[in-house]
């Protein structure tokens, strides 16, 4: 997805991105009714959605139903911010988006078993049947692809693939407390959803510096430069980059 230029037939490489001052000016006249200022919200924010989806695509579903979608979100966003909260647009429009692509996800997270994987794991289940009644016991994995004459990676994604899908809130455990449940033993604790607002965040206060001011940024923190190693490289002098490197910062700590 992110090597891919269209999605909808809009052209991301081109995306605008609103300033959070214009954002706000026409925050108040969307508010007001102004239908045009609401369309510029829109396509100013389409950058914004593309870098929601972003994180969905492993899911493998299209990008360009999920970019639909988080217009979708984006919308709900623009109509129903309060402008008299001081709070950026972003902080409140990425929650949005975020749940209107999930919601579309869980109803249409149906899982598709091909018909063919459907029989193999019926004649599994018959030749497992089959055998406990003879041995009186359970066959294993290589038992039972030796009675079929397939292979061992074969039955276990045949029997894998008819297995009830659990949900992550499913309890697994309970001791008079708060129930332990899937969420609990498969969450990620370092990728959390804060922490990836964060970064959504960062590079939004990012885009806001000039290209000078971000270039410097790029060589001192990404490539480890020195600021005399950038003076040199881009020809000014190491005053002049510790200033610009210091207005970035702050630029960025006012923007977060």
């Amino acid at each position: 997805m992110q090597n891919k230029v269209e999605i909808c037939g809009v052209n991301t490489s081109k995306l605008k991105v609103l300033k959070n001052e214009e954002t706000q000016a026409l925050l108040r006249r969307a508010k007001q009714g102004d239908q045009q200022a609401r369309e510029e919200l829109i396509s100013g924010n389409l950058r914004l959605v593309l870098s929601v989806i972003q994180r969905f695509s492993n899911r493998g579903e299209n990008a360009d139903d999920l970019f639909q979608v988080g217009c979708i979100g984006l919308i709900k966003a623009i109509d129903n911010f309060n402008t008299d909260l001081d709070v950026k647009f972003s902080t409140y429009g990425v929650p949005m988006i975020v749940g209107e692509v999930r919601r579309y996800l869980r109803d249409n997270s149906a899982m598709r078993v091909s018909r063919a994987m459907r029989d193999t794991a019926y004649r599994v289940l018959q030749a497992k049947e089959a055998y406990l009644a003879e041995h009186q016991k359970e066959p294993t994995v290589d038992e039972i692809a030796r009675l079929l004459e397939l292979k061992r990676e074969d039955v276990v994604f045949a029997m894998e693939a008819i297995v009830d899908p659990v949900s992550l809130y499913e309890p697994v455990y309970s001791d008079s407390g708060d129930a332990l449940t899937v969420m609990d033993q498969v969450r990620d604790s370092k990728n959390t959803d804060e922490s990836w607002l964060e970064h959504i965040a960062l590079k939004e206060a990012i885009a806001q510096l000039n290209q000078r001011e971000r270039d410097i940024l790029s060589m001192r923190f990404f490539q480890g430069k020195t600021q005399m190693e950038v003076s040199a490289e881009i020809g000014i002098s190491q005053a002049q980059v510790s200033r610009l490197e210091k207005n970035a910062l702050k630029q960025i700590r006012r923007e977060l």
